[in-house]
């Protein structure tokens, strides 16, 4: 008769003790390292986590968020994150979230507030510590004061919505789109397009308003034909542009509510027989890495995406601490960078 095999014996779970006995130090120390504190000197952190290494110590998430409450997961929502500024944006608020120990989940909501709704829910189901939102299009302020009065822990991203009382880390747009659309009245311009762009979220309302100062500062007629409203898309831009050159009295130059545009707006020049930066001069908006490599080189105005992601996380983290503080922004100022595709008008 077959003796009944003995089963192993299940090993060990290395504790937060083993780890501390084996590095030197105290439980304390081992538990601030694992939560990534900067209060721990470099050389302590390193044996800590030779410790971890030598050990197979693995974390145990379940346990450590039934002790705090916490997931250490923060939920990110993106307007539309094919949008090359929206991707470069995206990257920089997750490798942000990253540096200070927190997972995140990332949606892509399509400029369509119901999956943007969606997502919310979601995020809310698997307890996530906070969210992060660049609103969709038609987000409305009763939806983001919802989270706000049920105490969920929220930051706005690039685009805000006045009266929701959230957080917010976005970039001056007003003050951006002023400074390119003066550039090119330095120049000599006084026919300026304005490309692109909506009332209907904030950062097209803003650079719209940007680009109405800087005419009227210098008493120049604001002719409504010259501001096209549309998609940041770069087959809007050189159709809108083409349609603009059949006007009889046609624009000299445009500012675009972006690169991409600007981008549109440059291949219609050329189709029509225009060299942008020697024809017809051009300023774009965000100054992706692409905009330096175009031929002519793109002129826009920058936006630290790095810098918001940074100050997005910081928000959202102080906010997760202190739930009634009083909301705050943060506001990147505009960079304008200068490049081959404005010019003076052309002399006829």
């Amino acid at each position: 008769m077959k003796r009944p095999s003995k089963s192993l014996p299940k090993p060990q779970r290395v504790t937060l003790h083993d780890l501390a006995r084996h590095a030197g130090v105290s439980r304390a120390t081992v538990s601030l390292v694992l939560r990534k504190s900067p209060l721990v000197a470099d050389r302590t952190r390193e044996s800590v986590l030779e410790a971890v290494s030598a050990l197979g110590y693995v974390y145990n998430r379940g346990a450590a968020n039934l002790r705090t409450q916490r997931s250490h997961t923060i939920g990110v929502a993106i307007n539309e994150i094919t949008n090359p500024y929206f991707a470069e944006l995206t990257a920089a608020i997750q490798r942000a979230f990253w540096d200070l120990g927190r997972t995140v989940f990332i949606a892509n909501s399509e400029e369509d507030p119901a999956r943007q709704d969606q997502f919310i829910a979601t995020m809310r189901e698997y307890n996530a510590d906070g969210l992060a939102i660049c609103p969709s299009q038609g987000t409305t302020r009763q939806t983001l004061k919802r989270l706000k009065d049920q105490g969920i822990p929220c930051v706005l991203i690039s685009r805000n919505v006045a009266g929701c009382g959230l957080d917010y880390a976005g970039h001056a747009n007003l003050e951006g789109m002023r400074m390119a659309t003066e550039h090119l009245i330095e120049l000599g311009h006084r026919r300026i397009a304005m490309i692109g762009g909506t009332d209907l979220i904030s950062t097209g309302a803003e650079r719209r308003k940007g680009y109405r100062e800087a005419l009227a500062r210098h008493r120049i007629a604001i002719d409504e034909e010259l501001i096209i409203p549309g998609p940041p898309t770069r087959s809007f831009g050189a159709a809108t542009v083409k349609a603009l050159l059949t006007n009889p009295n046609p624009p000299t130059a445009a500012v675009c509510f972006n690169d991409v545009i600007a981008f549109g707006v440059m291949l219609g020049l050329r189709q029509v027989g225009l060299e942008p930066g020697r024809d017809f001069a051009v300023m774009g908006y965000d100054d992706l890495a692409e905009a330096e490599l175009w031929t002519p080189a793109l002129s826009t105005v920058a936006i630290d995406s790095i810098g918001i992601g940074v100050a997005a996380a910081q928000l959202l983290l102080q906010r997760i601490e202190h739930p009634d503080a009083p909301p705050r922004r943060v506001v990147m100022q505009p960079k304008l960078v200068l490049r081959e595709s404005s010019c003076p008008p052309r002399r006829t």
